[in-house]
């Protein structure tokens, strides 16, 4: 039986009817449609399989650290160009090497007991190891991930490391960089205290020059004194007569003059022992901080500090206190700068202004020590508020501050365990010191 050709497809058996011939080449198109579509997905699973492969490349390529990846029986099936570099092996040499042959023959049991870990706990773990260089071992800090295929099953391993010489050098860096800046902080906390000391050079020259003075004045009366006295003794070494000797000590009046010889030496001590006390909280306030951390009064502490300001300015500002012990361990001498640094600000947000006040209070507080210093000035503003230990930040017009006083003490607190705050307060402004007492406790 031959077979009827069709004119524009393939033959068509003669005992094919119509419709079930049109079946058969509409199967025959449906199924060449599919081959195309098929063909075009095809065509960009591979488009994009291939840019995945060049974007993996690139990366390989450029990153810094080891990357190596190897199969379920721990052969090499791909390495970073860092891998290549640091070992002197080309791409071709390493695919399909033992992976053992990257590392130092002593590390093989160790790298062994690792791959299998990871394989039976399915999770990554790291450990140090050698790569082998031309130069020698490098170490490495070495992390292993399992690759698990469609199932969950490891199929691989994928080991990525750093150099811990880079990591030691970084470390080493960072701990230079940080006895650097400990080293400048220990410098501005010296300078910002100079600068306070400077400013209260007016102070303390009136306060030596009082007692100095009394204890000249009555210098000058002693020797008045002991002129006196040593006319009588000489009459009375010479064999003067009763009588004349009561008339002499009538006429230099040394009856008076012993009580009055025994006020002039009490004054002169008083003198000396005020120009002693001036020198030791001098003493106290130019100590650099440094040193061993020691037990200490913080309301004594503040105290001094508070009036030596006080003492070098010009306009009246009266301080009230409400001071209680509390006893904190540190460094006196960055305490006492704390203190200045605030008061000094509260004294100079007070310029201008009449009935100016300055409140310091120390209290305990639990565990705590809080020291209080409150103005009535202006206040700080809202908008200043998020900055104001901020370094440099100042509000004083130029040369009236560095911006460095509140940043310092805010550190300062922190390296004491404590913190420095804004308070909320009904007027003016009001800064708030906490730091911990000695010994956790009361006071």
């Amino acid at each position: 039986m031959n077979a009827r050709r069709d004119a524009t497809g393939p033959a068509r058996p003669p005992h094919f009817s119509d419709d079930a011939w049109i079946e058969v080449l509409s199967a025959m198109d449906r199924t060449y449609a599919n081959l195309v579509d098929y063909q075009e997905r095809l065509e960009r699973q591979n488009a994009e399989l291939m840019e995945m492969r060049g974007f993996l490349t690139a990366i390989l390529s450029s990153m810094s650290d080891v990357l190596i990846v190897a199969d379920r029986a721990g052969r090499i099936a791909q390495v970073s160009r860092s891998v290549v570099t640091m070992t002197g092996r080309s791409e071709a040499e390493a695919l399909g090497a033992p992976l053992e042959d990257m590392f130092g023959a002593g590390q093989h049991p160790m790298l062994t007991t690792v791959l299998q870990k990871v394989r039976e706990r399915r999770r990554g773990a790291s450990f140090e190891c050698d790569l082998v260089t031309p130069q020698g071992p490098e170490p490495l800090d070495l992390s292993v991930a399992p690759r698990l295929d469609d199932r969950g099953r490891v199929d691989g391993y994928v080991l990525t490391g750093r150099p811990l010489g880079a990591l030691r050098k970084a470390y080493a860096e960072l701990t230079e960089s940080h006895d650097a800046l400990k080293t400048a902080q220990s410098f501005l906390v010296r300078n910002e205290k100079l600068a306070s000391l400077g400013r209260l050079l007016a102070g303390v020259a009136h306060e030596l020059n009082n007692p100095i003075s009394f204890v000249y004045a009555n210098t000058h009366a002693l020797e008045r004194y002991v002129g006196k006295f040593e006319s009588y003794f000489a009459r009375v070494q010479d064999g003067a007569s009763r009588d004349e000797l009561i008339a002499l000590r009538r006429d230099l009046r040394l009856d008076r003059e012993i009580a009055n010889l025994r006020e002039a030496i009490n004054g002169a001590r008083d003198g000396a022992e005020r120009v002693r006390d001036i020198v030791e909280d001098l003493r106290r306030l130019s100590s650099d901080g440094s040193g061993e951390t020691v037990v200490f009064d913080l309301g004594e502490t503040a105290r001094i500090a508070a009036e030596w300001v006080l003492r070098g300015m010009k306009q009246p500002v009266r301080l009230e206190t409400a001071i209680e012990r509390a006893e904190v361990a540190g460094r006196m001498g960055h305490a006492q700068q704390v203190v200045m640094n605030l008061v000094q600000n509260a004294v100079d947000a007070l310029d201008g202004r009449e009935g100016g006040v300055i409140r310091l209070s120390v209290r305990p507080e639990g565990a705590l020590a809080v020291l209080v210093v409150a103005d009535n000035g202006p206040g700080v503003a809202e908008g200043a508020r998020a900055s104001i230990f901020d370094p440099f930040f100042t509000t004083k017009p130029v040369g009236r501050g560095t911006g460095l006083g509140l940043s310092i003490s805010h550190k300062i607190a922190e390296e004491h365990g404590g913190t420095l705050s804004l308070a909320e307060t009904k007027d003016g402004a009001a800064f708030r010191l906490e730091l911990p007492l000695a010994g956790g406790g009361g006071a």
